[in-house]
């Protein structure tokens, strides 16, 4: 699994503490699980408070520099959204832009989700202790920990799945460098289950959203029922895309639903004898353009699910300024992001949806043309500067405009308070409706009318109230077309948000033959070919011809689409496999 490496009691003890004070940095040593002596002593888990100490240090991992970064590089940047801005220079990003993911590369790096899930581990280890010592650490208290653990855990494991595909798997809290950590690799068949078996367990004892009292961060901060069933609605999913298991797809719907109406009775509960939406309404999505500024500046909005909570002082989100954060201040030391949006961004185009886009939105009447990115209108722009998430303004469009909003100062990158979402509503909508259109087929016009209803509520939220141009169903009536729409409208939605490469990832498996999920890549020799279409999405960033027809050729079976495993992990645990096409390609760039 992870190395503990031999290091002195005054370090461990060192790190322990600061795990349950604050987020670690990037400056963590890599592979690297330190010891919990000072947490699992003989002078710990005496009492509530210790347990709940260690459950904060659980989520104040989940906002560590490397777990942010991770979010961004593995979920965003492998996709066609993201290119790294031109004067920025990095061997590395450039190595993962030409798919030379070298066994090397820091970003294959996976100990930060696996610290998270030792500390886990740790708390459903100690925790029932306990309730022997402190009889104010009750029962339910207990279950209530145990199935935040569980969701924390399986969440941690779903990034690693999706990212590595053949992960080791271990229910086992690591506390003493004298334990052996060896393990080996687990197919995604096993990890998905034992995720989905704690899952079901979680559901039944969490928090349910609004359970810590109004306006309370653990809402959103915290794992909830909500965040359970949204997480598990997306494990379905990515199994079906996997399988093409019909029964899972099913599943996926059904945690969506459940998801969708606990949002519905919350928001009614909130609204009682107040002003509400109308009767048919059962989303309550804010309107944009203000909902720029409640989702995406203020963070823990009424359609928020779940998101990491960043107050810009102890624990800014330096990632995702350093990544994402380029302001117009000449004044200002740091003014250009490490990435930057492809131009796919940069002017609408009414073949936004086809399987040949070349562009992501259809309209200037979206408000998220103008708000997701710097330099909207723009068909000159090489390479356009992220808005969302970095600009505090609210922008009202103007369809006249060629130049988009100005770049903004108004966010200090020193103190970035900005949250992670890792979940929301119109996610999960647009979740449940890529299940249906699998559902469906092509013969069941209801259940794509169904699906085809759910991205028109995501997407007439961002249009102007006086726009025309709005989606109509008759021209998304087969299967093929509307798997293109649901596709194209997540990324309208959540772009850079961490989703897009496993939503490429998805597509592609759903038109993949022979993937044996119950194998590691490393049990077989031969791997089923990548899903032409999802290649063409993924190069269109590079324009035509040069670097994308390159990676177009090279990209040729399932094993490339993960990551491989870090050499120094292969050295220090001969039990486990490296990714079989980058064992075979050894490469000569260095980083």
């Amino acid at each position: 699994m992870i190395s503990i490496k031999q290091i002195s009691n005054k370090v461990i003890q060192a790190a322990c503490a600061f795990s349950v004070a604050c987020a670690f940095s990037s400056c963590e040593d890599f592979l690297t699980i330190y010891p919990t002596d000072r947490t699992v002593g003989e002078d710990f888990w005496k009492t509530k408070a210790d347990v709940e100490e260690m459950v904060n240090g659980c989520y104040q991992s989940m906002l560590s520099y490397s777990i942010q970064e991770r979010a961004i590089i593995w979920g965003a940047f492998r996709s066609d959204e993201l290119v790294k801005y031109k004067d920025y220079s990095s061997t590395t990003l450039d190595n993962i832009s030409a798919v030379n993911l070298l066994p090397n590369n820091g970003f294959n790096d996976w100990s930060s989700f696996y610290y998270v899930i030792n500390h886990c581990n740790i708390v459903l280890n100690h925790a029932p202790e306990v309730m022997a010592q402190d009889p104010e650490f009750t029962q339910g208290d207990y279950q209530t920990v145990r199935a935040q653990m569980l969701a924390l855990r399986s969440l941690c494991y779903f990034y690693l799945v999706r990212t590595f595909r053949d992960i080791p798997y271990s229910l086992q809290s690591y506390e003493d460098d004298d334990q052996n950590m060896a393990l080996p690799q687990n197919a995604p068949a096993y990890v998905l289950e034992k995720c989905l078996e704690d899952l079901a367990e979680a559901e039944r004892y969490i928090m349910k959203s609004g359970a810590y009292g109004t306006g309370n961060w653990r809402n959103w901060g915290y794992m909830t029922r909500d965040a359970v069933n949204a997480l598990t609605a997306d494990i379905y999913l990515w199994r079906a895309s996997m399988t093409h298991d019909m029964n899972d797809y099913q599943e996926a719907v059904n945690y969506a639903d459940k998801v969708i109406k606990a949002k519905h009775e919350y928001y009614n509960q909130q609204h009682q004898g107040g002003i509400s939406a109308a009767t048919d309404d059962i989303y309550h999505l804010s309107n944009y353009p203000q909902a720029f500024i409640s989702i995406f500046s203020e963070g823990n909005e009424q359609e928020s699910i779940l998101e990491w909570q960043f107050n810009g002082r102890n624990n800014a989100n330096q990632a995702l300024g350093n990544y994402y954060y380029r302001s117009g201040d000449p004044d200002n030391p740091k003014t250009t992001s490490n990435l930057m949006a492809s131009t796919i961004f940069s002017t609408p185009s009414s073949t936004a949806n086809n399987a040949d886009a070349k562009k992501i939105y259809l309209s200037k009447n979206d408000y998220r043309f103008w708000n997701n990115v710097y330099d909207a209108n723009n068909d000159e722009a090489e390479q356009l500067s992220i808005r969302k998430m970095i600009d505090k303004n609210g922008l009202v469009i103007s369809t006249s405009s060629t130049s988009g909003a100005t770049k903004s100062t108004s966010r200090q990158l020193k103190e970035f308070a900005q949250n992670w979402i890792v979940y929301r509503l119109p996610d999960v909508m647009l979740m449940k409706a890529e299940a249906l259109v699998e559902l469906a087929g092509d013969d069941n016009e209801e259940m794509l009318k169904e699906a085809f209803d759910l991205v028109y509520a995501v997407n007439k939220r961002a249009m102007s109230k006086d726009a025309t141009d709005l989606l109509n169903f008759n021209d998304f009536k087969t299967k093929t077309d509307m798997e293109l729409l649901v596709l194209a409208e997540r990324e309208r939605e959540l772009c850079f948000e961490g989703k897009r490469w496993w939503d490429l990832m998805r597509y592609s498996y759903r038109h993949m033959q022979g993937v044996d999920i119950t194998k590691t890549l490393a049990e077989t020799s031969s791997w089923p070919e990548l899903y032409k279409p999802m290649l063409k999405f993924i190069v269109r960033k590079y324009g035509e011809g040069g670097q994308g027809d390159a990676i177009s050729y090279k990209m040729k079976s399932e094993p490339y689409l993960y990551w491989p495993v870090l050499e120094s992990e292969m050295k220090v645990n001969p039990l486990l496999k490296q990714n079989p096409v980058f064992e075979q390609e050894k490469s000569t760039v260095k980083n």
